[in-house]
Order: structure tokens, then sequence, then C-alpha cells
């Protein structure tokens, strides 16, 4: 299914967006205009990624989205604790970089944001062992990063980012920088953790493909100052794996999805 989103947005009846752009435009005072008018609802549980190409505005979008970045224009809303009425920590961000401190453990990386909020250091070291278990890594608890491959590192930033216990969970270009077999794997890993800790998952791409493998939703978003030009949803059930990376399926949505793109990016300025 393709809509256009200058006429519609998506949304699921009965369930508050845990996070929504209304409109939103961001200048820098260079004067590069990053955004304009972006407008997006992100409902509890879903997996949507963002799709368009380097400079688009995605990483941009993610950092509002976070309460990072304020919008030049527009408005922008989270409602953290809509998940389910559970309370829980509002944000949790993976960089497309690890952003390891190399002198600190393993451990002591992921714990670091308790440490911040104050968390005692034994109850912060609980937690992060039990991030690190949910990511595979339980035995690199005192390593340090420079032993680490760089996607066990990567999985050392999604385990801090999921110590706070987010609703929403925001991830830009998270596996850009890694080779293909370990992109599939971390990837099948990220659908995983999605399903057993019931994310809501906003995920920054410029690829086609990942986008397509992990999502519900696809927005589309045109090149520079971005703006959502169409969402396509992935009606796929999961758990996906080889056989829906190999499928007719999955080949007919990356072609519909790359076509979209094609034409978002000529309707650029």
């Amino acid at each position: 299914m393709v809509s256009n989103l200058r006429t519609t947005i998506a949304s699921i009846p009965g369930k508050s967006p845990v996070v929504a752009l209304d409109r939103v435009s961001k200048s820098f005072p260079n004067g590069v205009k990053a955004l304009d008018g972006l407008s997006l609802e992100v409902r509890p549980g879903e997996f949507v990624s963002l799709l368009g190409p380097s400079g688009c505005g995605k990483t941009t979008a993610l950092r509002i989205m976070a309460g990072l970045s304020e919008p030049s224009a527009g408005n922008m809303e989270r409602h953290p604790n809509s998940h389910g009425g559970r309370k829980r920590g509002a944000t949790g961000f993976v960089f497309q970089e690890p952003t390891l401190m190399p002198w600190a453990t393993v451990g002591e990386n992921v714990r670091l944001p308790l440490k911040i909020s104050g968390v005692p250091r034994a109850e912060g070291a609980a937690k992060a062992a039990a991030a690190l278990a949910r990511v595979g890594l339980s035995e690199f608890v005192e390593a340090y990063p420079r032993e680490l491959s760089g996607g066990m590192k990567m999985r050392v930033s999604i385990a801090r980012a999921l110590i706070t216990e987010p609703s929403l969970l925001l991830m830009d270009e998270p596996f850009a920088a890694l080779d293909e077999i370990t992109r599939f794997k971390l990837a099948n890993d990220l659908l995983l953790l999605w399903r057993a800790l019931d994310k809501t998952v906003v995920f920054v791409t410029h690829s086609v493909f990942e986008s397509v493998y992990l999502s519900q939703r696809v927005v589309v978003m045109t090149a520079r100052p971005g703006r959502a030009y169409a969402e396509i949803t992935i009606d796929e059930p999961y758990p996906r794996d080889e056989s829906f990376r190999t499928s007719a399926e999955y080949a007919a949505y990356c072609r519909r999805v790359s076509e979209t793109l094609k034409r978002a990016m000529g309707e650029s300025p």
C-alpha cells in the first residue's frame, strides 16, 4: 500500500501516538533548511523507517523527536507513557557511531545513563548486565571497546539505549558502517528485541532493502529540505527471516519503495 503523505498520515485507531511531528521545519544559522513541513505520527509498538538520500533531514527529524533539537516551525509532541500506560524512560537513541568511552569497560559504558541519573552503582551494574544479556554480550561486561568488533560495539550501543527501558527507540543508521553479513545478523537480532521488549522504533536509513526488511511502514522523504513524500506499508508478518529476504514479495516491495524514492527525489526543489 502506498499513500501520499501530503494528504494522509497513517494512524492506528484508539492509540495515541508515542511521537508526532506536525508540519515541522528546521533551518540552521548557516541558512541550510533541513526540513520543510514534515508531518508524521508513530504509534505504540510500531517499527517505522525514515528512508531518503544522505542530507535529506532524516537525522534532523530524529534529533527533534528525541528533544535534542528544536524545530524552527511546526510542533513536536511526545507521549512516552502512552505505551500501555506503563511508566518508562522517554527515549533511547542509538547513533550511527557507537560513541563508546574507550577508557571504560563495556559494562560501565552501558551503565552510563543510569549513572548520570543518580542510580546506585550496584543497581546500575545489574541492569547493565541484563541489558548486555539481551544483546548477547554477557561475557564482555569487563571488556574494553578496543577489544570488540564493529558489530559488537553497536550491540553495546543498543544495550546502553535500552537500559532506561525507553518506550521509544530512535536509531540513526546504526548499521551503515558494518559489513553486509553483520548488518543482516544485527537486523534479525533487532527485530527479535523489538518484539520481545515491546518497543516503538523509528529507524533512519538510506537503504531500501533494510527499510523493507525491518519495517511495518516506510516513510519516503524528499531530498533536502526533507518532506514526507509517501509511505509504504510492508504488509508481511513477523518474524521475518532469510525466507522473506529471498522471497518474491520482498523483491516486489523493494521495487515499489525504490520507485517511490525515485519519484520523491524528482519532486525536490
